[in-house]
């Protein structure tokens, strides 16, 4: 059986983070590996894997903050928000100025409400927005309140009709970069989507500590309890303690030692007991982890 961790792949191109998982499952031998968000078959960069009990982590990765850098092309619309979709309007771009655009991104930083993109995997009345979309029916998805903390232009090109502009974005999870494409082009006049997409942060985690699909199962793996830990900070408990949060019992008078709520607690000898939560003075374990043996 694999060992339980946190694996970090750097997907290419061209596949979904579905067959990343199901070349992980083949690398390490084991069925139980899950994701904490996807990217498109067109985007790259950073996945998060969970491998065994570790995947019971991955609830707190989803909603992490995250960094894209991606290539917005301003001048052509798509009807998918991105370059794998069909092209549906253009217009002359290249009157555009980098002031207007300055502008038009400071409207869409900060808290923002953003409509995700008709291509989405997000689920309307059990099927996925994607599916409807293809299959010509009707898809209205709801605005959603998103946080863009940085949107930043990196460079800009000018090829004729079209501007291409290079950018890094820090974001709230749920916040879809085809739609800030699209809505940058929308403001500016001229329709605008997304060319190139690379995820390069998920919380702590960072892409330039992935592995190459072709290396997964030469990856290290990051042990539950530095993972945990990464995520949510620790509280480093005795071996008593750790005894009776396993068995479900309460640390009283323990929530003043807690870094964050919820944390990660962690034995003596640095195993992830479970991760662990206030009860008014007190502290309990919200979710057990199974007991690895001692190292």
């Amino acid at each position: 059986m694999a060992a339980p961790g946190i694996l970090l792949v750097d997907k290419p191109g061209g596949i979904t983070s579905h067959d990343v998982v199901a070349r992980a499952r083949r690398a390490l031998g084991t069925r139980k590996i899950g994701h904490a968000g996807t990217l498109d078959p067109m985007a790259t960069g950073l996945l998060v894997l969970g491998v065994e009990g570790a995947t019971r982590l991955l609830t707190f990765v989803v909603g992490l903050d995250k960094t894209y850098e991606a290539t917005i092309r301003l001048g052509v619309s798509t009807d998918t928000d991105d370059a794998d979709g069909q092209v549906v309007a253009t217009t002359d771009a290249s009157s555009v100025g980098s002031a207007s655009i300055a502008e038009a991104i400071t409207a869409l930083s900060g808290l923002i409400s953003q409509v995700p993109s008709t291509y989405s995997a997000i689920k309307v009345d059990g099927r996925r927005a994607y599916d409807l979309a293809r299959s010509g029916e009707e898809v209205q998805l709801k605005a959603r309140e998103v946080t863009v903390s940085r949107f930043e232009v990196l460079a800009e090109r000018r090829d004729g009709a079209v501007v291409d502009l290079d950018v890094v974005v820090d974001c709230s999870s749920g916040t879809y970069i085809r739609s800030l494409a699209r809505d940058l082009g929308a403001a500016l006049g001229v329709g605008g989507h997304l060319t190139a997409l690379r995820r390069t942060r998920i919380g702590p985690f960072e892409v330039s500590g992935a592995a190459a699909i072709d290396a997964i199962a030469d990856a290290p793996l990051r042990e539950p309890a530095a993972a945990a830990a990464a995520v949510l900070g620790r509280l480093d408990v005795t071996a008593d303690e750790a005894r009776d949060l396993r068995h479900g019992k309460r640390l009283v008078g323990a929530a003043a030692r807690l870094p964050a709520d919820p944390t990660a607690a962690i034995d003596p000898d640095g195993r992830l007991v479970g991760i662990v939560g206030r009860r008014g003075a007190d502290v309990k374990s919200t979710m057990n982890m199974p007991e690895e043996a001692p190292r």
